[in-house]
């Protein structure tokens, strides 16, 4: 009964952060709401080892983005053979701000996404963040900086679109 009441403080505790932050790396609710429910299932099936780890809330965030990329790769093979240009769904209750993040944050490789996430959206620092993704700080950093870089065009751009002041004659 204890285990239960722990788990169920640390998932109201933690699951609508995660959620957000998987949600920011994946550009898709819905899968991001995938994602983190199977994350959460397996760590109460493991949660006397994920209770032990230094943070129980990243070790949720690790699994639920190895699921986001997992269901990510099954989905390849579908969607090449049903292509078809994604609109974005605007979701109650988003700024334009937040939804022109989200835009960027997709046009930019999965490697870069996630460090600028954990890094932005979740405070974690360089050393975390190596730690969590298992690379060395200094290609977290140059993920930062050329995440940062990408991101930068596409800000523009998307600011352009969501504001309407699109030029079609550039």
């Amino acid at each position: 009964m204890r285990d239960a009441e722990e788990f169920d403080a640390f998932y109201a505790g933690s699951s609508r952060r995660v959620l957000g932050q998987v949600y920011a790396m994946t550009g898709n609710r819905a899968e991001a709401e995938d994602a983190v429910a199977e994350a959460y299932l397996k760590a109460w099936d493991r949660w006397g080892t994920v209770r032990e780890a230094d943070s129980p809330e990243a070790w949720v965030r690790r699994v639920a983005s190895r699921n986001a990329v997992s269901a990510w790769r099954k989905a390849v093979n579908r969607v090449r053979a049903h292509h078809r240009d994604a609109v974005d769904q605007e979701i109650e209750g988003l700024s334009p701000d937040h939804v022109a993040l989200v835009h960027a944050l997709k046009q930019i490789p999965a490697d870069q996404r996630r460090v600028i996430v954990l890094h932005h959206l979740v405070g974690l620092s360089v050393g975390e963040i190596a730690e969590e993704v298992g690379a060395p700080t200094g290609t977290v950093k140059a993920r930062l900086a050329r995440g940062r870089r990408a991101m930068a065009a596409h800000l523009s751009e998307s600011d352009e679109y969501m504001t309407g002041r699109v030029n079609h004659d550039a």
